[in-house]
Parts: C-alpha cells; sequence; structure tokens
C-alpha cells in the first residue's frame, strides 16, 4: 500500500566496504562518520586485523554523538588464498610476490559478503564500495541495492582512464622494442592538452599476467555498474574534469572531500589510521614539541605512503640530499619494505647521528595529518598519493612530488601543471609494486636540495608565488568542507538522491 509520507534520513541504512589498504580504508571512514553525522545508520563491513586501524576513530565519532555508526566484521580467507595468518592488509603482506595471492583472497569474498548482507538490519539503502573489490559489487547487485563507488582517486584521473578505455589510443602503434615504455600517450578528450609516458599511466593499461588482466576486467565491471561516484575532491579544485567526467559518463557524481578536514580534533587526528597506545601518544606528542621549537615554514616532512617500497640506497640518497639543505627536517620510512637492509646503510653511513637534533627519522606510521596541520611545516615531499595530496593541499604546504606508480604520475600532473602549487623532484621511471629491485638511484642528492629551494626560499619570486597558490587552495579546501560548501553541499545531494530512489523502490510519495 502506498504511505502519504516521506521518509526520514534515520530510515535509511548507508553500507561502506573499502579495500583493504590504508589510503582506501581511512578515506572511506571518513565518509562514513560524515554520513553518520546526518543521522543515518551507518555500517562499515571489514576483516578484524582491519577493524583494529580504525577502531578508534569510530568510537571517538559515537562518543560525540553518531549513535548511528557501525562497524561489522567478515573472516579474510587467508588459508583459501595461501596467505600467512595476519595478511589481512594489502600493507601487511610481508612479500610482494604475495601480491596475486591476495588478489585470489579478493575474488573469495562474495560469500561471506552475502551471509553478511541476510542478516543486516534494516536492510541496505546504499551500498558505497570500491571498486577494487569486484565481490561487493556483485553483492550490491544481487540484493538490488544502488551501488555507488569509491577508490579514493579525483576526476582528473577517472577522466584521463575513461578516455584512455573508451578510444584505445594507449594500444596504437606499441613499440616492441625496450623502449617502449617510453612512448608518449596524448589523452583525448580533455580540457587542457595532457600527456603521459606509457609506464606512467595506471597499471591496469600496462598489464602483464592474465590474473591481472581478469581483475581488471571485474574492476572496469564493477565501476561501470554503479549508480554513481563518490569523489574525495571538491569542485573548486577541478572542475573542468569534474563537468566533463559527468558529460562522458552519464553518472552522478559527488564530490565530497577533502574528507581528512572532518578530523577536528588533535587526539583523533593523531589515532586516524592507528589505534595508539600511551606510549605512542607520548611520541606524538615529542614530534609536536620537536616541531613547536622550529619557525613557521621551516621544517621538510618526507613520507611516501604505506605501501612505498623505494629501495633504500635512493632512500639514503634522499636522505643525504636533506642533510645537505641544512633545514629541520622529518624523514618516515617504512617500517617493512627491506628494513633490516635500511637500516644497515643509515648505521654504515651515520646520517642520523650527524642530523640529531634538526632532523627526525621516523620509522613505522606516523600522524601525518597531525603532523600537516603544523605551522612549522613549510615543504611535504610525497609520492603523490591522492590522500597525501588533499592533506598537504588541505593545510596549504607547498609539494614537492617524488611519484612511483598507479595514480600517482596523474596526480603529479594535478600538482604541478593543473594547480600549479609544487615541484617535481625528477623521478620520471616508474616504479611498480612489486618490481622495485633494479630501480636504483634515479634521483641525486643534489636534485633534491635545488627543488627544496625552489618552494621554501623565502625571497625568490617561484616559491612565494607557490606559497601563496598553495594556501589560497587550503582556504578553498576548508571552504568546500563547512557549512554551505560544495562538499556539504554535495554529501546532502547524495542523501536526498538515495532517498528518492528508496521511496521509488516502496512506493512513497
Amino acid at each position: 500500500m502506498t504511505q502519504q509520507k516521506k521518509l526520514e534520513t534515520h530510515q535509511l541504512h548507508f553500507v561502506l566496504i573499502p579495500f583493504m589498504a590504508p589510503g582506501h580504508i581511512l578515506p572511506m571512514v571518513d565518509i562514513a562518520t560524515l554520513l553518520a553525522r546526518q543521522n543515518l545508520k551507518v555500517t562499515i563491513l571489514t576483516t578484524p586485523l582491519n577493524a583494529v586501524r580504525i577502531r578508534a576513530t569510530i568510537k571517538s565519532e559515537i562518543r560525540s554523538g553518531s549513535t548511528g555508526l557501525h562497524l561489522q566484521l567478515f573472516k579474510f580467507p587467508n588459508a583459501e588464498a595461501g596467505l600467512p595468518d595476519g595478511c589481512e592488509s594489502f600493507d601487511a603482506l610481508p612479500s610482494t610476490d604475495l601480491r596475486f595471492n591476495f588478489m585470489k583472497a579478493l575474488f573469495m569474498l562474495q560469500k561471506p559478503l552475502e551471509q553478511i548482507f541476510e542478516k543486516l538490519n534494516p536492510a541496505p539503502t546504499c551500498v558505497i564500495y570500491d571498486p577494487y573489490l569486484p565481490s561487493a559489487a556483485s553483492v550490491a547487485k544481487k540484493f538490488g541495492v544502488p551501488g555507488i563507488t569509491f577508490d579514493g582517486t579525483n576526476c582528473f584521473r577517472m577522466l584521463c582512464d575513461h578516455n584512455l578505455r573508451s578510444s584505445k589510443v594507449h594500444e596504437e602503434d606499441v613499440a616492441s622494442d625496450e623502449n617502449s615504455s617510453e612512448q608518449i600517450i596524448i589523452v583525448p578528450g580533455l580540457p587542457h592538452k595532457v600527456e603521459f609516458k606509457r609506464s606512467h599511466l595506471h597499471l591496469f593499461f600496462n598489464i602483464t599476467t592474465k590474473l591481472n588482466v581478469e581483475y581488471r576486467e571485474k574492476v572496469w565491471e564493477a565501476e561501470e555498474e554503479a549508480y554513481g561516484v563518490i569523489v574525495n575532491s571538491f569542485e573548486e579544485l577541478e572542475s573542468e574534469y569534474l563537468k566533463e567526467y559527468k558529460k562522458v559518463t552519464g553518472k552522478k557524481v559527488y564530490c565530497v572531500g577533502p574528507v581528512s578536514l572532518s578530523i577536528k580534533d588533535n587526539m583523533d587526528k593523531s589515532q586516524r589510521g592507528n589505534n595508539i597506545d600511551s606510549n605512542e601518544e607520548q611520541q606524538h606528542n615529542e614530534y609536536l614539541k620537536w616541531l613547536d621549537s622550529w619557525p613557521e615554514r621551516s621544517v621538510i616532512y618526507v613520507c611516501f605512503g604505506t605501501l612505498n617500497c623505494v629501495p633504500p640506497e635512493q632512500l639514503m640518497e634522499l636522505g643525504l640530499g636533506l642533510e645537505a639543505t641544512k633545514r629541520p627536517f622529518i624523514l618516515v620510512l617504512r617500517g617493512g619494505y627491506k628494513r633490516d637492509e635500511m637500516e644497515k646503510i643509515l648505521k654504515e653511513d651515520g646520517l642520523e647521528e650527524r642530523v640529531k637534533g634538526r632532523g627526525l627519522i621516523i620509522r613505522g606510521w606516523v600522524p601525518q595529518v597531525l603532523i600537516l596541520s603544523h605551522a612549522a611545516i613549510g615543504a611535504f615531499l610525497t609520492h603523490c598519493g591522492w590522500n597525501s595530496t588533499l592533506e598537504g593541499i588541505s593545510r596549504g604546504v607547498p609539494l614537492v612530488t617524488f611519484p612511483m606508480f598507479s595514480d600517482q604520475f596523474y596526480n603529479e600532473k594535478v600538482i604541478v601543471d593543473v594547480m600549479k602549487i609544487g615541484v617535481r623532484l625528477g623521478a620520471e621511471s616508474s616504479m611498480n609494486y612489486g618490481e622495485e629491485d633494479g630501480y636504483g638511484v634515479k634521483v641525486k642528492r643534489e636534485k633534491l636540495k635545488e627543488v627544496i629551494e625552489k618552494v621554501m626560499v623565502e625571497e625568490e619570486e617561484e616559491s612565494e608565488t607557490i606559497r601563496e597558490r598553495a594556501k589560497k587552495l587550503a582556504e578553498k579546501a576548508n571552504k568546500a568542507m563547512e557549512k554551505g560548501g560544495s562538499s556539504r553541499l554535495n554529501m546532502s545531494v547524495l542523501i536526498e538522491d538515495i532517498m528518492m530512489q528508496k521511496q521509488q523502490d516502496i512506493g512513497l510519495n
């Protein structure tokens, strides 16, 4: 029977299913908290060990009043896929060779997800899923729930890849010799001329294995079948690319970022992505005290993300470049990849002892949002992961770019060519995950010193222009997330669209 009333927001149930890697989970949790603040029921589906990383954030959000936020766990098929126990996240793999086993595990998730969906109460109104989890898309389709994709990239990257796929220009005149990776590809149908080396395109355009082809097709299918797309970006950042992407795909696109700006409290910033204990909290306080001791815009922050596999010899060369700048710096070393080899090189060289007091070398996870929010940070040397890029943009920090793989070369173009808020370090060779051996040293210490000067010397016109652009862009980013801002409005539009879909399904008017 048709009821003469409208749905209330508390009758909606959003289910979010992130890909198991920090760069995908963290922004999706931020989106979940933003939705929960709108009087919605929101459920995040993930595995037990991934839940450890986000539980503190969820508890804090519930304490602040978002009582509709929930966490639902499912078992990751480690044994069935040939993975060691504890490998429930891409960054937890002890060897990059296991990435194919991890991919196999992703194909096995449909049954455990279906079992959860059958028990969810109320039934999901909308599923926000990462397209790199094709099983999630299949479950949404089976249960007849509108699916919306979120993969943590931007409109620029999505439009580039869409146009490459539809035009197949990347398949034309493929050189058969060893220099094919250097072939220049001009992406058609963009507001501005954009060209890439073939090796700088997304991994899906440079596939070499059958399993990767199968996975790619499933991911693209998940994207195409979705009702809409959520983007961790803001309209003022890439309006032309947003407009064109909507036009060529016909999809609803909701720019709701930068979602990391939803975190206001310093303790929440400190715990984002890691359930810290009292000792870690004290360590974070020490980082802030150290930053407090330096003038505004004087410290170089260097971090290459959770999946970085920069070879130790290249990291060491960058460390020596930081030493040569004579400026204070923070250098973050990933805890896992070739850790012993890196520690051996550091010890033999004595870098850490020589820069003591002026340079902090941190092992493992750091509270990046908290660090970037500090006034002492004057430049951010980044791998150009989109989360890191946006976190730098949101805080008005000039960027120095060192991309390695995936969407990172795309993001470098946004930083340097579109927004002009940073400078390339000169990393011209891609360093695909699992194929790092043989990369060697591509960027010398002298180059790092030169580039740092371009963004940090106060009296230089170029650096002043970059800093001013970065500051203005940060103001736009923050305004987008405030009441009446474009991203806040887009979040409301998303909820209204899903409400209308639900009303049509149950015959309300």
